[in-house]
């Protein structure tokens, strides 16, 4: 049967009005240089400078505020990258990221930071780059809505002035448009002299909106056609401004618009111009002087730059013959082009370099001049294993790949190895790395406090800038996807990849190292082995009417107890005194001591208090502790019910089987598990309880 066609023209018709950007009117906007000056008037930030835009910008996405172990935090919602899905987003950096925000912010006020050079500094796979791109994909976002609006101009000029052969206006067959080579600000045309007079003017209108300011002189190109002009018109700056026409600029790294990206090459190779522009020796022929400002291409990163950003990626492997440049672009906003006197520049100049690039800055005494100028900010590796999971989770995530299932806890084992790979060990409190994992984490470990994690932050000297890339956690992960057979990947089989890449990991360079990476493998196994431990008797005991009935149950009893009341039997409805043996036999189940029994009481009644003070009520699952305890409790309850050893046995009753399948029916609704995971789980606890491993026995 032959296939349905639509006529072409109708295609066409239906596809095109699609094309067109919604704001394609504003974004084509083009005036005179008066039709411009009613646009600041009514809009002063479009005069913004380059920092001012860039900090405008993250603040647009809006903030939140947490407090994190009594310190407040301010967490950037642009880093999310919502944008885009979520595909860059940064996690678990929101301390540098406040660093680096309040570093733009300063700079946007003037206060010195935006004479600076600002370096990001960390180990390779701490998300330095990310953190650029986010920048750079955020400003030509940006500039494409009403809140980032900037203009730029063009000349409109005689034949003999224009610097490129492009199509004249319609109706002009003399004249020929030449577009500032830096799409400068506008107001530039203003000459210095008379340029406050204006900005007073034109702020009149809008006295508490953005405070205009514009620095800087007009490019080389631009200056030369402005001289021009004005000799021809003797003086007369409104006919020259008649030739100007002002229109949106609209930033793009891959048109090369606003955003600039440097990286060095080969040291034989490297050449000045790539930042500054270079002389167009087809057009000396032209203009017969390879110091005509028409005859040069503007187009080096610096000067395609202006008004955005730049970036240099792995900043310090740049040539010396570079300083001279970046100095200048950094703490005078000049550039100097070959041949021509020095140009001012608009620009966030900014870098990142790994730790050995940078201990290599610190010993090259021709840098020193650089250090000065640099504000260095620490992007660590994340420290949180929560965090870390969202990394992993974006490629990992249930139902992303296609045909394997993925194990409960195999991304977290993962995030749990890399992230104790980070931590520097506890100097005091008589902390385990796996401990201090988990305070970070934000659970809870009896005797320890938010203080505790403060101090034990302020006692680290470099944590987070050693240990092992997310990178190499995900290339781990993918070699076990491709290696596994069953269609499910577990734990072990991950862990078993990071374990036998340890051998070969290019940048572990200590023997020691290695092998004290390795150790913390079988930290992570013992972990894991106590959380599926803990699953299977949950989903042992998973009657949540039991388990609720027998919080309840407590609950009434430390109520009792500490207000020395008495307790009505359920059954009965004869008061009686609390049940000290039942209470203690839950609390012994998560090791609380009969000298710390009272305060473990008073803790829950004061959980259940500030619930209520919130309009919410208590539920036994929403206090950690007190679940793992009921969990324990009833588990211990009800082991004989079923023998776990069964699971291993060759040989298993109908009655047995019937409640295996009940458990695992539970693990794969409850808990995420499939048929061949939840099988395999039961076996390995069951193997454990086998041996006589299980701390019940």
């Amino acid at each position: 049967m032959a296939k349905a066609t639509m006529d072409k023209s109708k295609v066409m018709e239906a596809f095109a009005g699609e094309i067109p950007d919604r704001n394609a009117s504003d974004l084509y906007w083009e005036g005179s240089f008066a039709d411009y000056l009613e646009v600041v008037q009514e809009h002063p930030e479009v005069t913004r400078n380059a920092f001012q835009r860039v900090y405008d910008m993250i603040l647009a996405a809006g903030v939140k505020e947490y407090i994190d172990n009594k310190k407040k935090i301010t967490h950037y919602n642009f880093f999310d990258n919502d944008r885009d899905g979520g595909r860059d987003a940064i996690f678990g950096l929101d301390i540098p990221l406040e660093r680096f925000v309040n570093v733009l912010a300063a700079a946007a006020k003037g206060y010195g930071p935006e004479r600076r050079i600002i370096l990001l500094h960390g180990p390779v796979g701490s998300s330095k780059s990310t953190i650029v791109r986010l920048l750079k994909k955020g400003l030509e976002c940006y500039t494409r809505i009403p809140e980032g609006a900037l203009h730029t101009f063009a000349w409109h000029v005689p034949g003999e002035l224009g610097g490129r052969a492009t199509l004249p206006p319609e109706g002009d067959d003399t004249d020929e448009i030449f577009p500032c080579p830096m799409n400068e600000e506008p107001l530039r045309l203003v000459p210095v002299e008379h340029r406050q007079r204006m900005i007073e003017m034109l702020q009149g209108a809008s006295p508490e909106g953005h405070q205009i300011a514009v620095e800087g002189e007009l490019c080389p190109a631009c200056r030369f056609i402005y001289r021009q002009l004005m000799t021809r018109y003797s003086g007369d700056w409104r006919k020259v401004l008649g030739h100007i026409r002002v229109n949106r600029l609209v930033m793009s790294e891959k048109d090369r618009i606003g955003i600039g990206t440097f990286q060095p090459k080969d040291e034989k190779n490297q050449d000045s111009t790539e930042l500054t522009g270079d002389i167009n020796y087809r057009k000396i022929a032209i203009y017969g002087s390879d110091s005509d400002p028409r005859a040069f291409n503007f187009d080096g990163e610096f000067n395609i730059a202006n008004r955005g950003i730049i970036e240099f990626i792995e900043i310090l492997k740049l040539d010396v013959a570079f300083l001279y440049d970046l100095l200048g672009a950094t703490q005078e906003h000049v550039v100097k082009p070959k041949k021509f006197a020095q140009t001012d520049i608009d620009e966030v100049i900014i870098g990142h370099t790994n730790e050995a690039e940078y201990k290599k800055l610190l010993k090259n005494e021709y840098m020193e001049a650089l250090r000065d100028r640099t504000i260095k900010i620490d992007i660590p590796y994340i420290t949180k294993v929560s965090e870390e999971m969202k990394i992993h989770g974006k490629l990992y995530s249930p139902g992303k790949i296609p045909n394997v299932h993925i194990a409960p806890h195999t991304i977290d084992v993962a995030a749990m190895w890399a992230v104790l790979t980070r931590l520097e060990a506890p100097k005091k409190h008589g902390l385990t790395e796996l401990q201090k994992m988990k305070l970070y984490d934000g659970k809870y470990l009896p005797g320890y406090t938010q203080e505790t994690v403060k101090e034990l932050r302020k006692e680290t000297e470099r944590e987070g800038m050693d240990g092992i890339s997310p990178r190499y956690i995900q290339d781990k992960i993918s070699n076990a996807l491709i290696t596994q057979t069953e269609g499910c990947l577990n734990p072990f089989m991950v862990l078993n990849e990071l374990d036998k890449g340890l051998r070969y990991h290019s940048l572990i360079t200590h023997e020691e190292t290695r092998q004290s990476y390795g150790e913390l493998i079988g930290v992570v196994k013992d972990e894991y082995e106590d959380i599926v431990k803990n699953e299977v008797r949950r989903a042992l005991s998973a009657d949540a009417g039991a388990i609720k009935k027998l919080a309840m149950n407590y609950i009434d009893n430390i109520k009792a107890y500490l207000l020395k009341e008495k307790v009505k039997d359920r059954y009965t409805g004869k008061d009686q005194e609390p049940d000290e043996r039942l209470m203690r036999a839950i609390e012994e189940k998560i090791d609380i001591p009969e000298s710390r029994k009272d305060d473990f009481r008073k803790e829950i009644m004061n959980f259940i208090g500030a619930l209520a003070i919130d309009g919410k009520e208590f539920e036994y699952d929403t206090n950690d502790r007190l679940r793992r305890a009921l969990e324990l409790k009833l588990f211990e309850d009800q082991k004989d019910s079923i023998k776990l050893t069964s699971v291993i046995s060759s040989s298993v009753d109908r009655e047995a089987q019937e409640k295996i399948d009940v458990v695992k029916a539970r693990m794969k609704k409850e808990m995420g598990y499939c048929e061949i995971c939840s099988t395999d789980v039961l076996n390995f606890v069951s193997s454990i309880f086998a041996r006589g491993d299980a701390k019940e026995e």
